[in-house]
């Protein structure tokens, strides 16, 4: 038997992205701005996107109506 505990790729993702920032700190200064200009929703896909567009735009109308 396996005696390592079998890793997910979200974790093997991070490991390999703590090993790249010890191993090269500019680059990891650049990866932070970037995501910081660009946003970071890599974690959600266009149906997620749309919906919380859809929910904030619904929200507002909402507002307006009951509120103004």
């Amino acid at each position: 038997m396996d005696s390592k505990k079998k890793e997910t790729p979200d974790e093997k993702r991070e490991r390999l992205k703590q090993a790249e920032l010890k191993n090269n700190a500019t680059g990891s200064l650049n990866d932070g701005i970037n995501r910081g200009t660009s946003g970071n929703l890599n974690g959600m896909g266009w149906k997620e996107t749309v919906v919380l567009v859809l929910v904030l735009f619904i929200g507002y109308i909402t507002y307006k109506l009951f509120f103004s």
